[in-house]
């Protein structure tokens, strides 16, 4: 994940694809796992976002929630 610069991290968390969100994701460890789901919670509750960005975030925890304890990639 070092080499993944920040903006690439979360233009792949946002990007409402599936199994790059999930690629994505499963590649981080645990309190960073949880900093993510964090954020995007904060993003879907808290005013000030575009609503693109909401729906978006929804999507993600909607993927991020199905992995469960999965931490394999996806072909």
């Amino acid at each position: 994940m070092e080499n993944l610069p920040l903006s690439d991290f979360w233009d792949a968390i946002l990007s409402r694809n599936p199994r790059l969100i999930r690629n994505t994701f499963v590649l981080l460890d645990e309190s960073s796992r949880k900093a993510v789901i964090n954020h995007l919670q904060k993003m879907i509750t808290e005013s000030g976002w575009h609503p693109e960005q909401v729906k978006s975030a929804k999507a993600a925890l909607v993927i991020i929630r199905g992995i469960g304890t999965k931490t394999r990639r996806i072909p």
